[in-house]
């Protein structure tokens, strides 16, 4: 009879120690000639496949669904009609060569007109954790800070990277031109030119807004790539009915493909034969591709029970490693993060790298040049999110 094993299983090991776990597969003791690889297998700047799906849901404007490993999350973006009258801290531009005019002027100070995104709400980003998509969300709680924070990070970036222009969420009316039928030809040339040239053009009366749900199913580590790749899809995949607006109704009033209907925007989903075959629809203008891509710092040796202070010095005199797409259990060990967001759509692809943001928490490992090295990885991750929205 076989004496029993004394040492313990590789899963049960790095349950109980994941560190020293890590660790060692990192850097292999001699006589070992292994790679450095994680307990997940994957080279230490080795990101998951990405696999994304667009179109996934049937009653929202534009939807996607991300999956990284075994972090899934699925995006819808709704657009709902807000009327300027509705809006209390609207600032009137009485037509659109006004607009227009200061959309220019904007332009020409950098901020191309996306006042209104942030003054009017027009980009309202929500995430929701599942119940059970972790073990750590349970029934029956409130929102966590982790579903606030991503929330937060999604709508700064959402502006930051001026992913949607506020022209393509304005709707306009032109007021009908009253000329007497019994004025001669002249008379009628006048007064058709003096009303081009005062404000009965065209006149902003209404926004689309759009409100972007995202929804955790699984959560395994790195949850803010994931869902910044599922906003993009889905912004991507977004197509906006074409509305008029009827003045008596003060209501924007969808256009199928024959006539003009008498459905509001607002309740086309409710209306029985109203599919998305049968409603004129127009693609959402999306700026851009900007992909994130997050990594942590594993440092050689754990520090507990010190300050941040001294276990930062420590940590400088130790090796460390930079996991590209950590999943949950390398998240817990390391207590160093960098976000890059970049953007390499330029050129169709080929041109130049354009840093968006950056974003870096905890420790004092990653320096400029480590950063600046992490922007071809940044690179490269973006061709493989590229490549799976194709």
């Amino acid at each position: 009879m076989a004496a029993p094993s004394l040492s313990f299983s590789r899963p049960v090991f790095a349950k109980l120690s994941p560190h020293p776990y890590l660790l060692r597969t990192l850097a292999p003791q001699p006589p070992s000639d292994a790679a450095a690889s994680r307990t997940n297998g994957r080279a230490p700047q080795e990101a998951r496949p990405v696999h994304i799906h667009t179109s996934s849901l049937s009653h929202a404007h534009g939807s996607a669904l991300v999956r990284t490993g075994d972090t899934t999350v699925i995006c819808g973006v709704r657009g709902e009609v807000l009327p300027v009258a509705n809006i209390p801290q609207y600032r009137p531009q009485a037509t659109q060569q006004q607009q227009d005019d200061g959309d220019e002027r904007a332009d020409e100070r950098g901020g191309l007109g996306r006042g209104e995104l942030k003054d009017y709400d027009l980009l309202v980003p929500n995430i929701e954790l599942a119940t059970g998509c972790a073990p750590q969300f349970l029934p029956g709680v409130p929102p966590t800070t982790l579903a606030q924070t991503l929330s937060t990070r999604v709508y700064s970036l959402l502006h930051s990277c001026r992913v949607v222009d506020p022209k393509s969420l304005r709707i306009w009316y032109t007021p009908p031109t009253e000329v007497g039928n019994n004025m001669d030809t002249e008379e009628q040339q006048r007064q058709q030119e003096e009303a081009d040239d005062g404000d009965d053009g065209p006149q902003l009366v209404a926004y689309w807004v759009l409100y972007i749900d995202l929804l955790f199913v699984s959560l395994d580590g790195n949850p803010f790539d994931a869902a910044w790749a599922a906003v993009m899809a889905a912004l991507r995949d977004t197509k906006l009915p074409a509305v008029r607006w009827d003045p008596d109704r003060q209501a924007a009033v969808l256009q199928n493909n024959s006539q003009p209907t008498t459905t509001t925007a607002t309740a086309a989903a409710a209306v029985p034969g109203q599919g998305k075959n049968s409603i004129k629809t127009t693609p959402l203008p999306v700026a851009g591709l900007p992909v994130a891509c997050t990594a942590a710092v594993f440092p050689e040796k754990k520090h507990g029970g010190e300050s941040m202070a001294a276990s930062a010095a420590a940590t400088v005199g130790n090796r460390h490693w930079i996991l590209l797409d950590p999943d949950r259990s390398e998240e817990t060990l390391c207590g160093e993060t960098i976000t890059m967001v970049v953007d390499c759509s330029s050129g169709g692809g080929g041109g130049e790298t354009r840093i968006k943001s950056i974003e870096k928490q905890g420790g004092v490992v990653l320096g400029r040049e480590l950063i600046r090295g992490f922007a071809g990885v940044a690179e490269k991750r973006w061709k493989e999110v590229r490549d799976a929205m194709q």
